[in-house]
């Protein structure tokens, strides 16, 4: 009968899905007696443990469902580099207070000045504040809209689409749109106006955009809706990849 807590108390753990308690409350348990903490510390403890590993496992899962490229965070960005972008508006959107009142940001700029890594770092932050988040590129998302309408399952991926709390569109304007595809993503855009955030970066000005759309008409109805609530990112300078790419080259040359 001795033996029947340390059989009964793993079992009940699992049941209740507490993995942080199974593997931490012996351990724990020697530590608090040792210190002689109280038995409602200690559940203290293991409850504040069992918390933040939750919170850890809730997040990682929300970065594996955004489909990020790569996860990347804005700790990470050098914002010295590309002297037009406004670090104080970058760091207040990581709170993600945007997102909850369903405005959208716009990161414009040339090639290579960081757009991506701006965006990914703040698809992070929304990550971690427990928002729901998806990536795509434009083209890719395109693509995927074309398939899933021939297939017959347009309506589920748009569903989806819509459900995104934050939804980022990386390289818009680097490949051009048919008139199908460049109707099928103003439908997503359309869907999500007003409803939920979206974050769009392009290496183009919004007065090319049509280039993109092949239509004024439809490129003024998306820029009507994208740019209601919205916070422009200017990210014009030269490559922050090149600029990266010589600060790892100095020491070695030197």
């Amino acid at each position: 009968m001795s033996d029947t807590p340390q059989v009964l108390l793993p079992h009940y753990l699992k049941t209740l899905k507490l993995p942080t308690f199974l593997r931490e409350y012996d351990k724990l348990a020697r530590q608090c007696a040792t210190d002689g903490v109280d038995h409602v510390r200690y559940l203290l403890r293991l409850a504040e443990l069992e918390l933040i590993d939750r919170e850890r496992r809730m997040v990682e899962r929300r970065i594996k469902a955004a489909r990020f490229p790569v996860v990347k965070s804005l700790d990470a960005f050098d914002f010295k580099v590309i002297a037009s972008l406004n670090k104080t508006l970058v760091l207040e959107l990581a709170r993600c207070e945007y997102v909850e009142r369903r405005e959208n940001v716009i990161a414009l700029g040339n090639s290579g000045t960081g757009k991506t890594h701006v965006a990914l770092g703040l698809g992070l932050a929304a990550c971690q504040k427990g928002l729901s988040v998806g990536f795509t590129t434009a083209a890719a998302l395109v693509h995927e809209l074309m398939e899933a309408r021939d297939e017959k399952r347009l309506l589920r991926l748009q569903k989806q689409l819509a459900g995104y709390r934050l939804l980022i569109i990386d390289e818009l304007g680097f490949v051009p749109l048919s008139k199908t595809g460049a109707e099928l993503l103003f439908e997503v855009l359309s869907q999500r106006y007003e409803r939920g955030s979206t974050l769009v970066t392009s290496n183009l000005p919004f007065d090319e955009w049509t280039e993109v759309f092949g239509s004024e008409r439809l490129t003024g109805a998306l820029l009507d809706r994208l740019t209601h609530h919205v916070h422009i990112l200017e990210m014009n300078g030269e490559s922050y990849r090149l600029n990266q790419s010589r600060g790892k080259r100095q020491p070695a040359a030197g």
